[in-house]
C-alpha cells in the first residue's frame, strides 16, 4: 500500500480523452478477463481497477465531470436493466414475498445499525441515517445472475422487488433526517413528498406502457427509433424522479419494470439494452465506484478501521437476518437464500450519495465517511462472490428437466419461410423466441418457384435481400440461423421438402386470416404444408409488432385438453409468456352437452397454471375473453381437418379470426399421429 501511495505521487493524471478512453476500455478489456481465468467474478476485477488508476491510487485517471456523467449513465442503466428483468407478472406472484423481504431487509439494518451507531458514541440522527445507508443496496452483481441464467428464479424476483422497496424507504429516511437536521422537517414537506410519489409511480407503471404500445406500434420497422425511444424512456422517467426528491435510480428501476412488456427478452432490441449496458456503461459505473475508494484511509486514521469493522459486521449481520427470516419464511432453499443475501450487501453509489449528503451538511465527519467507503470496499468484492458462488446451486436446483427436454425438441430447428416483407420480421421474432429458448437454429427459407419457366435474376436478387435481412435480424438476437434459398417445382413442396431434408422441429409460417388463401401470404399452399409435414406447424397472422402483446391467451376445447398434444401446446404457450414476459391465461371451453372436468382433473393437465373452465359455444366464450393486445393461441389437428374436409386452420379458428381482426393470432397445427 505504501509503494501504491509512492507511486501515485510520481504519477499525472492522464488528461487526454483519447488517452482516458484507451484506457478504461483496456481495463474493461483485461480486467474481466483475468479474474474469470482464477474463478473470480468479472465484475471484481473492474472495480479493483478502479482503485488502482484512481486517484487514491496510482492517480493514472482523475474522477471527472466526464467519467462521472459516464458512471452515472452506468448506474441507470444497471438498475433499468434490473427493472427490464423483473416482470410485473412474476411482481405479483412473489408481491407478498417482496414486501417482506423489502420490509425486512430494512428494518433488520435500520434496528442494527442504529443501536451499532449509537454504542459507537454516534448521536440519534447521525446514527439513523448511517443505518438507512445499510438498508439501501445497489444490485452490483446482477451481471452475474444474467450469466447463470437465474434471473427470473423466484428468489430473484423476491430481491429485485425487494430492493425496491427497501432503497425508496431508506431514502426517504435520509430526506427526513436532512429536513430534521435543519430544522425543515414540515407538514409540507409530506404533503409534497407522499401525493407525488404515488402519482409519480402511478403515472410511470401505466403511462409509458401505453405511450410504448403507441410507438412501437406506428415505427416498430425502425430499430434505432426503437432504441432511442427505450433511452429517452429510461433518462425522462429518471430525471422526473430527481425533480419529485427522489433517487434517479428508483426511477430507472420503474422505467424497466413499465417497459419490460413491450421487449421480449430474447428480441433483438434487448439484446441491444444489454450490450451496450453490460459492455460500456455497467463497466464504466463499476470502474467509478473503485475510484472512490481510498484503501490507504484505513492506516492512516485507525479509528476508520474501527468504525468499518463495526459497519460491515452489523451491515452482513442484518442482511443475513432479513434473507434467512424471508427464506425460512416462504420456504426458500438455502442457496436461494444466500443468493438473496448476496444480492443485498452490495453498498454503491446509493449509499455514496446518502453519506456524501450528509457529509456536507456536517451531519456526519470524515471517519464516518472513511468508514462507509471501506464497507463499500469490501461489499462489492463480497457481493458478487457470494452470488456466483451460491447462484450455481440455484441454476441447478430450479431447472425442470423434463420441461426443458420437451422444448428443445419442439424448438430445435425451426423452420420460417419468408417471402413477404411487411411480416417478416414478426414470423422471425417468433421463431427466434422458440428457438433462444432451446439454443436452437433458425431457418429462415425462401423458395422460387420455376413451374412456369426459369427464375428471374430479379427473383434471385429479391431472394437474397430477404434472406440477408432475415439473416441479420436473426444475428441481432444473437440467434444461431442458417437461411436457405431454393428453387422447387412449387412453393409448397419445396417448404415440405426442405423441412424434411434439414431435420427442422417446428415450422413458422404467415396467414392472414380468413380462407380466400390466394390474396395471403402463402396462398392456398398453407393447406398443403400443413398437411404433409409430419411435425407442428405455427400458422400465425400478426396484426401489431410480436413486443406489444399483453398476454398470451391459450383457448381449448375439452377434447383437445386431454388429448397427447396438449403437453406440447402448454409448453409453446409457457415459452411465449415466459419470453415476452407477459401473463398467460389458459381457459377450457366444454360444450353444454359435456361434462367439466373436476378440479384434480384440471391440475393433473397443469400443476403449475390455472386453466379457466367454461360451458358453451367456443366462439362465443373465447370471443368474449379476448382483448386487441392478446397473443391468441388455437391448437387444431390434421385428423379434424381430413375428416371435415377443412382448412388445415380449421372453422373455429378462421371464424374467431375474422371477427377480431385486430387480435394476433397464431394456430398449432398438429399432424396426425399413429
Amino acid at each position: 500500500m505504501m509503494l501504491l501511495a509512492a507511486l501515485s505521487l510520481s504519477l499525472k493524471p492522464i488528461r487526454d480523452p483519447v488517452a482516458v478512453f484507451l484506457v478504461i476500455l483496456a481495463i474493461m478489456l483485461v480486467a474481466p478477463l483475468i479474474f474469470e481465468k482464477f474463478k473470480l467474478p468479472g465484475i471484481v476485477g473492474l472495480i479493483l481497477a478502479g482503485v488502482i488508476v484512481g486517484p487514491e491510487g496510482l492517480g493514472l485517471l482523475e474522477r471527472g465531470s466526464n467519467i462521472i456523467l459516464l458512471s452515472t449513465i452506468g448506474l441507470l442503466f444497471l438498475m433499468f436493466m434490473a427493472g427490464l428483468e423483473t416482470s410485473l407478472d412474476d411482481l405479483k406472484d412473489n408481491g407478498d414475498k417482496a414486501v417482506v423481504f423489502g420490509l425486512a431487509t430494512f428494518i433488520a439494518p435500520m434496528v442494527v445499525g442504529t443501536s451499532a451507531m449509537m454504542l459507537l458514541g454516534y448521536g440519534w440522527l447521525a446514527a439513523v441515517l448511517v443505518a438507512s445507508c445499510f438498508a439501501s443496496h445497489t444490485l452490483l452483481a446482477l451481471p452475474v445472475l444474467g450469466k447463470l441464467g437465474i434471473m427470473r428464479s423466484s428468489a430473484v424476483n423476491v430481491t429485485l422487488g425487494g430492493t425496491l422497496i427497501t432503497n425508496v424507504l431508506a431514502l426517504l429516511v435520509l430526506a427526513v433526517v436532512v429536513k430534521a437536521f435543519e430544522g425543515e422537517l414540515t407538514l409540507g414537506f409530506w404533503l409534497f413528498l407522499i401525493p407525488a410519489l404515488t402519482i409519480y409511480t402511478f403515472t410511470t407503471l401505466w403511462g409509458v406502457p401505453k405511450i410504448g404500445r403507441w410507438f412501437f406500434h406506428k415505427f416498430g420497422h425502425d430499430e434505432s427509433a426503437e432504441f432511442i425511444f427505450v433511452l429517452a424512456t429510461l433518462f425522462v422517467v429518471s430525471y422526473i424522479a430527481g425533480l419529485i426528491e427522489v433517487e434517479p435510480i428508483i426511477g430507472a428501476f420503474l422505467a424497466g419494470i413499465a417497459l419490460t412488456p413491450l421487449i421480449p427478452q430474447l428480441s433483438p432490441l434487448m439484446n441491444r439494452i444489454q450490450f451496450i449496458g453490460n459492455t460500456l456503461f455497467v463497466p464504466f459505473f463499476l470502474i467509478s465506484v473503485g475510484m472512490l475508494i481510498d484503501p490507504l484511509v484505513l492506516i492512516r486514521e485507525p479509528k476508520s478501521l474501527v468504525v468499518a469493522v463495526v459497519m460491515i459486521v452489523a451491515e452482513l449481520i442484518s442482511k443475513f437476518i432479513a434473507a434467512w427470516v424471508t427464506g425460512k419464511w416462504f420456504g426458500f432453499k438455502f442457496p436461494s437464500t444466500m443468493v438473496m443475501f448476496g444480492l443485498s450487501i452490495a453498498q454503491a453509489a446509493s449509499t455514496l450519495a446518502a453519506i456524501t449528503v450528509a457529509y456536507e451538511i456536517e451531519l456526519v465527519d470524515r471517519t464516518t465517511v472513511n468508514g462507509i467507503v471501506a464497507m463499500i470496499l469490501f461489499t462489492c468484492i463480497a457481493s458478487p462472490l457470494v452470488t456466483e458462488r451460491w447462484g450455481r446451486q440455484v441454476t441447478t436446483a430450479e431447472k425442470n428437466p423434463q420441461s426443458d427436454n420437451q422444448n428443445k425438441v419442439l424448438a430445435q430447428r425451426v423452420l420460417v419461410p419468408v417471402a413477404n416483407p411487411n411480416n417478416e420480421d414478426n414470423l422471425l421474432n417468433l421463431a427466434i423466441i422458440l428457438a433462444k429458448t432451446a439454443d436452437g437454429t433458425v431457418l429462415p427459407l425462401n423458395v422460387l418457384s420455376d413451374r412456369e419457366g426459369k427464375v428471374s435474376s430479379e427473383g434471385r436478387i429479391q431472394q437474397r435481400q430477404l434472406l440477408d435481412t432475415a439473416e441479420t435480424l436473426a444475428h441481432a438476437a444473437n440467434a444461431t440461423v442458417e437461411t436457405i434459398g431454393r428453387v422447387d417445382d412449387g412453393i409448397d413442396r419445396g417448404i415440405v421438402r426442405t423441412a424434411i431434408e434439414r431435420d427442422a422441429s417446428l415450422v413458422v409460417c404467415g396467414w392472414k386470416g380468413y380462407s380466400t388463401y390466394q390474396d395471403s401470404f402463402f396462398g392456398s399452399m398453407i393447406d398443403n404444408v400443413a398437411l404433409q409435414l409430419p411435425i407442428p406447424v405455427l400458422i400465425a397472422r400478426f396484426v401489431k409488432p410480436i413486443a406489444n402483446t399483453a398476454r398470451v391467451f391459450l383457448a381449448v376445447t375439452k377434447r383437445q385438453a386431454l388429448s397427447e398434444e396438449f403437453p406440447q401446446t402448454l409448453s409453446i404457450a409457457k415459452m411465449l409468456s415466459n419470453e415476452l414476459k407477459t401473463s398467460l391465461e389458459v381457459l377450457l371451453v366444454v360444450t353444454n352437452k359435456q361434462t367439466q372436468l373436476s378440479a384434480s382433473e384440471l391440475t393433473k393437465l397443469s400443476a403449475d397454471i390455472v386453466i379457466g373452465q367454461l360451458q358453451g359455444n367456443f366462439i362465443k366464450e373465447v370471443s368474449q375473453k379476448i382483448y386487441k393486445n392478446d397473443l391468441l393461441l388455437l391448437p387444431v389437428k390434421t385428423l379434424e381437418a381430413r375428416l371435415r374436409n377443412r382448412s388445415a386452420v380449421g372453422t373455429i379458428p378462421e371464424a374467431i379470426a375474422r371477427s377480431h381482426d385486430n387480435v394476433s393470432v397464431v394456430v398449432i397445427h398438429f399432424p396426425l399421429s399413429g
